[in-house]
């Protein structure tokens, strides 16, 4: 995951548990806030998935270049 979104996880999770300690819970903010963690751990999972298949893609690519010159 990058740098900027585990900043935002950690905002997303500290807000999560100043909403939920307040004397009456705010419930809206903390199911904001969970809605907002499970998106940014979504989006990252995707952006690595599509990452790892750009370089298999890349290196297949290599290999059969490298075999066509033999």
């Amino acid at each position: 995951m990058d740098k900027y979104l585990l900043v935002v996880l950690m905002f997303l999770i500290a807000g999560m548990g100043i909403a939920i300690t307040k004397d009456p819970p705010e419930l809206i903010l903390f199911y904001a806030m969970l809605a907002g963690s499970i998106v940014v751990i979504m989006y990252g999972s995707l952006k690595s998935r599509y990452d790892r298949k750009q370089a298999k893609r890349k290196e297949r690519e290599e290999r059969r270049n490298k075999k066509s010159k033999k």
